[in-house]
């Protein structure tokens, strides 16, 4: 009897020991995660997109990393695979980005050549949810395949809108990922100019709509390209033309099965809710793929097939 008392006694002692090992892991990575949040470079009020001639003119509401620091971010503390094109990370002041409800917008650009609006007023994005919808669900089989979750393309969060005075697009899609019980929101601003768009491409949950959606709404007038490179500036008789226009923009993967898109993966920034741990904090909060799809890049104009 005394024997199986002292192997129960052992098993409490190592099971007690292996809990206060796995804690002070866990704190030791929260101090890693917080010292390199706090090593993070902000930049404040007018910002220089070099790649892109475009600048930002950042109010008090925003805060900005240069490239290194917002891949860094995306990568080492959100766990996403590496992404060069990445030009900064637009972060809300006031924001911690280790906090399960932080959001970030993320900024790329795309040099494929002046976007026509020509159709903007033609295009019918009710059908064109519809056509997602139906694409992402044949798609599903494949990601299945491939060892993704599913994607339930829910609806529009935002519907797509185009202010043609200032050349701006912008939509919210709200995504069901399978297994996770917490919809994602991806909030998308496309500025359009003399040789491609500049994309501002924010994750939240869909709890955080309503913080989200006030907060593009005024990042909206910030973002502007430099004389020269501004849409007006566009010239037919030198200057390359975008073998799409607005619509493939927002169902980008239907334009990408059509052989518009040179890369192939969509816009899905984010699989926030995903209950995958952070890759410095340790099962210690939510993971945030912002993703361009777990490894699987997808376009500039973005779906969910």
């Amino acid at each position: 009897m005394w024997k199986w008392m002292l192997c129960g006694l052992l098993a409490v002692s190592a099971g007690a020991h292996a809990q206060a090992a796995d804690e002070a892991a866990r704190e030791q990575a929260e101090q890693r995660a917080r010292a390199f949040a706090q090593s993070l470079q902000y930049q404040q009020g007018q910002v220089a997109v070099a790649p892109a001639d475009a600048q930002l003119k950042l109010g008090k509401d925003f805060r900005y990393l240069g490239a290194a620091d917002a891949q860094k971010v995306l990568e080492q503390l959100w766990g996403n695979p590496p992404d060069s094109d990445v030009l900064g990370l637009i972060v809300p002041a006031g924001v911690d980005l280790l906090d399960e409800h932080s959001w970030a917008v993320v900024v790329t650009y795309v040099d494929e050549g002046y976007v026509s609006d020509e159709d903007a007023a033609k295009i019918d994005y009710a059908q064109m949810l519809k056509d997602m919808q139906e694409g992402t669900q044949e798609a599903n089989a494949e990601r299945r395949k491939a060892g993704y979750e599913a994607i339930e393309l829910v609806g529009w969060a935002e519907p797509p809108r185009y202010d043609a005075a200032t050349k701006k697009l912008y939509w919210a899609k709200e995504l069901a990922f399978e297994g996770s019980p917490n919809h994602t929101l991806n909030y998308d601003i496309r500025v359009l100019g003399r040789r491609g768009y500049l994309s501002l491409n924010a994750v939240a949950g869909m709890g955080e709509l309503a913080q989200v959606r006030s907060g593009m709404q005024r990042l909206l007038p910030q973002v502007e390209f430099d004389a020269g490179a501004r849409y007006a500036d566009y010239d037919s008789s030198t200057d390359k033309t975008a073998a799409y226009g607005l619509a493939a923009l927002v169902g980008g993967g239907l334009a990408a099965k059509a052989g518009l898109f040179a890369k192939i993966g969509a816009l899905l920034l984010g699989l926030k809710k995903l209950l995958i741990p952070l890759v410095l904090v340790v099962g210690a909060a939510f993971g945030k793929l912002i993703g361009f799809f777990r490894g699987k890049k997808r376009d500039q104009g973005g779906t969910v097939s």
